[in-house]
């Protein structure tokens, strides 16, 4: 019995131990995945397709709104039916100026009007810009009322957005954005498209370069060359390829620099890859060839497959077909109607 009051001393001490740290349930870890909201070709019945891309990248804690396709009421729509909720992104990136990559900025600012948009710089650019006043030519001898800003321009002079009072953050040269997130900005100097200024996202992870492109207008290769600089290792690349009017032997080149000389781990091509550059993927990658068609969601993981089938994606069918083919003729944004100008005058010459 004598040891009775130490016990109860010790039962009581672990007690009040017991209480004062509870055994806490681990919080559950975040997603690590991208979703494609926007894109002509798919096969999920509860979202529209559509010439254009926007995906939500899911990693690090992070969630990135990536484009936001080519119809504001379409990506509305899309966003709604995959339950994506727009008020607690940590930020905007709009690859580049074409509508059919920024249309459904719109819908973002009226759920989320002070998100963080990465875009590029542009002069004169529709996301806003500024310049020195000293870019232009001055002629003192004129009178106050014949020259700009009666001959006392500011110093820089601003130029205003489409989308007035958006929270925009220009980038005009490679810039690190959050901690291994990193903005690669390039000009295109492609026919139809030169100087472009796009920008690519690449996340530098522990299983490699996770690297996110719009359109790849100044080119996948260089896009890719400047992501493999940060880590040479190429996890994923996902998003359009800038192929879809291309060439068999320029495909070909594309494939084989991608597979062979910057040895990319696994790839996930969409929107203005084209069709007969997917097939080539789809034959050079094997089971690496991720099919990201709209409303599917690609885990980024040890095996970014692992859970999903991978290079299995069905066929499109006839009307997808169609469609693709008929969006992609709109206006000259492959250089289609320039390269075949510039035969037609060679032929007469």
């Amino acid at each position: 019995m004598k040891f009775r009051a130490p016990f109860l001393i010790a039962a009581g001490i672990l007690s009040l131990v017991s209480i004062a740290a509870p055994v806490t349930a681990a919080a559950p870890e975040s997603k690590s995945q991208i979703t494609i909201l926007y894109d002509a070709f798919g096969t999920d019945p509860s979202i529209t397709k559509d010439w254009g891309f926007s995906a939500l990248v899911e990693i690090a804690g992070k969630r990135i709104l990536f484009d936001t396709g080519n119809d504001a009421d379409i990506f509305a729509a899309n966003v709604r039916a995959k339950g994506v909720d727009l008020k607690t992104l940590d930020f905007v990136v709009l690859s580049h100026r074409h509508s059919d990559h920024m249309a459904g900025l719109n819908y973002v600012l009226s759920i989320n009007p002070t998100v963080k948009i990465y875009a590029p710089k542009e002069g004169f650019g529709i996301y806003g810009s500024s310049l020195p006043s000293s870019f232009y030519r001055k002629d003192e001898n004129l009178t106050p009322e014949m020259r700009y800003y009666g001959g006392a321009p500011p110093q820089i002079m601003k130029f205003g957005a489409a989308w007035h009072g958006a929270n925009f953050e220009l980038i005009d040269k490679t810039t690190e954005i959050a901690p291994g997130m990193t903005l690669i900005a390039l000009v295109s100097d492609a026919p139809g498209t030169k100087e472009l200024k796009e920008l690519s996202l690449a996340i530098n992870t522990s299983e490699g370069i996770v690297l996110v492109v719009g359109c790849s207008h100044p080119g996948i290769e260089k896009i890719v060359e400047a992501a493999a600089a940060i880590n040479p290792k190429i996890y994923l690349i996902a998003g359009g390829f800038h192929l879809v009017a291309a060439s068999d032997d320029v495909i070909a080149k594309a494939v084989a620099a991608l597979k062979d000389t910057f040895k990319v781990e696994s790839i996930a091509p969409g929107h203005c890859t084209g069709e007969p550059t997917f097939a080539a993927l789809k034959k050079a990658f094997g089971d690496r060839y991720l099919y990201a068609g709209l409303g599917t969601t690609l885990p980024l993981g040890a095996n970014p497959g692992s859970d999903m089938r991978r290079g299995e994606g069905p066929a499109l069918q006839q009307d997808d077909l169609t469609t693709y083919r008929r969006l992609a003729r709109r206006e000259d944004p492959f250089g289609i109607l320039q390269a075949r100008s510039l035969r037609t005058k060679a032929s007469q010459l």
